[in-house]
């Protein structure tokens, strides 16, 4: 687990400077917008998840770091904007994000949305100007981020959300919401890594990292629910007990916190089974037992 969170230590690092660099003040009239953009990217408790499975997919399938970089940095962005968004009045009203206050509470509703939407669309800046990769992978991963940011990935599963707080989802609508609001860029993460590799959408090593993400993204969802009900703030690094205040349907309304986990780690086990057997796969494996263990 240690080497874990080595791994993920690491990957913050390099995805944090890449993050530094492209957001970096180049005009005093700019400047507070930037900073609110660096404010929320570089938080010191980000866990990188999804760069990192940029990176490792990249890595497992023998690509280079300086071809997965930009599609890992494109990813944070959308990932971080996204969290800015939902933390806004309009939505969560969340004050507290990866251990700190969130950026409207910073720098005022109105910066913080632009803060985001600017994110958003720099991200396909940085993923359409990666020139380590091939055109056609270029693309590639211009679509696949876009639908899995879009009404038919995170923005659906958003509302699908929004939508809870009014209703009672079924298991098996709660589980399409997080498919969408958590797993699908999650999935885009993996599938951009096998890009950056100089893998197809087609190719059978390609879908199987999509299968692994899969049930990664679902089972990290549902320990999220459970630590929302069984951490205090300060541990998760953001609020907590908003999910139930917002009267939101979670796994928590199925399961009691104990089920939950293991049907976690029963989900965990199947995505893992995806990649078993590819020669290197070692780290991404520890990595999904990791996300399933994890107490933030």
């Amino acid at each position: 687990m240690s080497s874990t969170k080595e791994l993920l230590a690491q990957n913050a690092a390099r995805v944090g400077e890449e993050l530094e660099r492209l957001t970096a003040p180049s005009d005093p009239d700019f400047a507070e917008v930037l900073k609110a953009m660096q404010y929320s990217l570089i938080a010191p408790r980000a866990k990188r998840i999804r760069p990192t499975l940029v990176l490792e997919f990249c890595r497992l399938f023998g690509g280079t770091r300086a071809a997965a970089l930009p599609f890992a940095a494109a990813v944070e962005m959308v990932h971080t904007y996204s969290l800015i968004h939902d933390d806004l009045p309009c939505m969560d009203d969340d004050d507290l994000r990866r251990g700190r206050p969130t950026c409207h509470k910073m720098f005022g509703e109105a910066t913080a949305l632009l803060a985001g939407d600017a994110l958003l669309t720099y991200a396909f800046e940085v993923l359409a100007s990666n020139t380590q990769v091939e055109p056609r992978a270029v693309c590639d991963a211009v679509t696949v981020l876009s639908r899995a940011a879009g009404a038919f990935g995170m923005i659906g599963g958003q509302t699908m959300d929004l939508a809870g707080e009014k209703k009672r989802h079924s298991l098996e609508a709660l589980i399409k919401l997080h498919e969408h609001k958590t797993g699908a860029l999650i999935v885009a993460s993996a599938t951009l890594g096998c890009l950056a590799a100089g893998l197809s959408l087609t190719d059978p090593r390609t879908v199987a990292a999509q299968n692994y993400a899969r049930g990664i993204g679902l089972a990290f969802q549902i320990v999220d629910d459970v630590l929302d009900v069984t951490v205090d703030a300060e541990t998760a690094g953001k609020t907590v007990g908003s999910d139930e205040a917002q009267n939101k349907t979670t796994f928590i309304g199925y399961y009691t916190p104990e089920e939950a986990l293991a049907y976690a780690a029963d989900v965990t086990a199947r995505a893992k089974a995806e990649i078993a057997e590819l020669e290197g796969a070692h780290a991404l494996l520890a990595l999904a037992d990791h996300l399933i263990l994890r107490k933030c």
